[in-house]
């Protein structure tokens, strides 16, 4: 018998309505819905067409294993106004198939513990970031891999592949553990200041959520000065000459153009009208076009993971299998690793090869 909990994990990932799932399904509304209350189970034919809709195997819909969601109470979403319920649901969704591999990834291994402040005194957001970044011992250099640094301090970074301009990225704490979850459809950049964003959340907006008025600019603030520590920014660009000396210089904290230009600007040492015509000159680029684009960060506990059990005889395949969830699922949570590692191995395959 199918597991209701388990088939609305699917439509939410899906982003479909219940009319739109029952129409896929070739049920009707009704017969769905007696499914999920009365625990009337659906058609048998229905099943080929739930997997071939889904992906997901049929053992899968049979696990009747507790599914855990990200607590939507605890959860900071980015542009929450203009963000549809369907791609927020599919979001935490795709959280919750992350907490399946993560809980499996606990009992194999041990990661970092997190040394992430669970209390901030009352401090301003920039303060906030330059006592993060004195705790961690990292001055005011520039952050080499910012993804890297925050694993070693016990955050769980997964990544996201969602289709739409309105999710950036979101966190939480579960179970006492912090986690981050990134659009990588976005700009490397990007990327990069959301993780920063999100942390900010996680320290500064634990207790108090991150819903009230003044936490996403709060967040950008935290953000700004964790990846551009004011002294360093005045010791490299003591004074802006033009737009190509900023998408030269970004380089160095790895953010945006946008980004150091709006920093910059905070800080007075962009006059209004200079600003303004950056943004437009910018703007030509496309949304998600970055001048000078910087390498994507990868995770690099996950590539660990993956990789020790691959030499363990659990390639990524494998262990989707045993998990009963798709392959491509973890893939597109795990950066896109598990492929990447895929085709080093063929390519080490083929030139191995000898003509005979």
């Amino acid at each position: 018998m199918l597991v209701p909990e388990r088939v609305e994990l699917v439509r939410l990932r899906l982003g479909l309505t219940k009319i739109g799932f029952a129409d896929s399904l070739g049920i009707d509304r009704k017969t769905l819905q007696r499914f999920e209350k009365d625990g009337h189970d659906l058609p048998q034919s229905c099943i080929p067409r739930l997997i071939e809709l889904s992906g997901y195997p049929e053992g899968f819909f049979k696990d009747r294993t507790k599914i855990e969601y990200p607590n939507a109470s605890g959860v900071s979403f980015r542009s929450l106004r203009s963000l549809t319920a369907a791609s927020r649901n599919s979001a935490m969704a795709a959280g919750a198939v992350a907490f399946i591999f993560d809980d499996f990834v606990n009992s194999e291994y041990t990661l970092p513990t997190h040394d992430v402040p669970t209390e901030v005194k009352s401090v301003s957001p920039a303060k906030a970031a330059l006592g993060l970044r004195a705790q961690w011992g990292i001055g005011l250099r520039p952050i080499g891999n910012l993804i890297n640094l925050l694993e070693a301090k016990g955050i769980r970074i997964f990544s996201l592949v969602e289709e739409t301009r309105h999710l950036d990225a979101y966190s939480l704490w579960r179970n006492d553990k912090p986690y981050i979850f990134l659009n990588t459809l976005k700009t490397a950049e990007r990327s990069r200041f959301d993780a920063a964003h999100e942390l900010a959340h996680l320290i500064l907006h634990r207790h108090t959520g991150s819903s009230h008025s003044s936490a996403e600019s709060e967040a950008d603030a935290f953000a700004s000065a964790f990846l551009m520590p004011k002294e360093d920014l005045y010791a490299e660009i003591p004074r802006v000459r033009s737009l190509n000396q900023l998408i030269e210089k970004k380089k160095r904290w790895g953010v945006s153009a946008a980004a150091l230009a709006y920093t910059l600007h905070k800080l007075g040492k962009i006059t209004d009208w200079h600003y303004r015509s950056y943004c437009i000159a910018l703007g030509k680029f496309g949304r998600n076009v970055e001048p000078n684009p910087m390498e994507r960060e990868s995770s690099q506990i996950w590539e660990k993971v993956l990789t020790d059990l691959w030499r363990r005889g659990l390639p990524i395949k494998v262990v989707a299998e045993n998990l009963n969830v798709p392959e491509r699922e973890l893939n597109s949570l795990l950066f896109g690793i598990a492929s990447k590692q895929f085709r080093h191995e063929k390519k080490e395959e083929r030139q191995a090869l000898k003509v005979v």
